[in-house]
């Protein structure tokens, strides 16, 4: 991707100095580690976090933190690993990239992918959209997974949700042909909206699914179904 990239968010300045205020699609949370936390950031940090300053450096090559070229699977919004660490030990051949911006949910997520063998993820705190913009070239993803994503459930709020005509262009833009973009949203209206979008999206054909048998049952997924919310499950192929 080209070096001349802009400043990535939290970076961005107005013209006296101030922090450019932005619409992003998540918000910042605490940075202090449990023991267990700790422990797990100590032992793999090194090896599987891609620091943030390394993405402003010229010359920056995503395909280096593995050492090897392979497939690009990304997922936006890892969490504390469930299911970064049981779909990355089922694709040793391909290459994961874990976008998560609360690092002591990626303390956690570290733990989980050591314990299932799954070595293959690298892990990145930075904004998802403006990465997969400027870090990921066009038509060079296998797979995209968003498994239930900040659902902004305030209609005041919904501009900051992932799934937008924009983004959707953009993330579309970003997979092979045949790459698929697997969903999953506890938020009934939030389901609604992902399927307009992608519905609308041209490079995008797909819909609702059956619930995907490999993803396993997170946390966030038994919260919702402790309240009784519908699981949508969606996959869009691209074109």
């Amino acid at each position: 991707m080209n070096d001349a990239r802009p400043p990535r968010p939290h970076h961005k300045l107005t013209d006296d100095g101030r922090r450019m205020q932005e619409v992003l699609t998540y918000s910042r949370r605490g940075s202090r580690f449990t023991p267990k936390q700790a422990e797990g950031w100590a032992a793999h940090q090194a090896d599987w976090v891609i620091p943030d300053e390394a993405v402003d450096r010229p010359g920056f090559d995503l395909t280096s933190w593995w050492g090897r070229e392979a497939p690009l699977i990304v997922e936006i919004g890892s969490g504390i690993g469930e299911a970064t660490a049981a779909l990355a030990a089922s694709r040793p051949e391909a290459n994961i990239l874990a976008f998560e911006v609360w690092v002591p949910g990626i303390a956690d997520a570290l733990s989980k992918v050591a314990e299932a063998g799954a070595d293959n993820v690298r892990f990145l705190a930075v904004d998802a959209v403006w990465s997969l913009e400027h870090l990921i070239a066009p038509a060079s993803l296998n797979e995209l997974w968003t498994f239930f994503p900040d659902p902004w459930h305030k209609k005041k709020h919904h501009k900051r949700r992932l799934v937008t005509p924009a983004n959707a262009a953009m993330l579309a833009n970003r997979l092979r042909p045949g790459g698929v973009w697997r969903l999953a949203t506890d938020w009934a209206d939030y389901a609604e909206q992902m399927i307009e979008v992608l519905d609308a999206e041209p490079l995008l054909e797909g819909g609702r699914v059956e619930r995907w048998a490999e993803r396993p049952v997170t946390r966030f997924e038994r919260k919702g179904l402790e309240k009784d919310r519908l699981i949508t499950d969606l996959a869009y192929t691209r074109r």
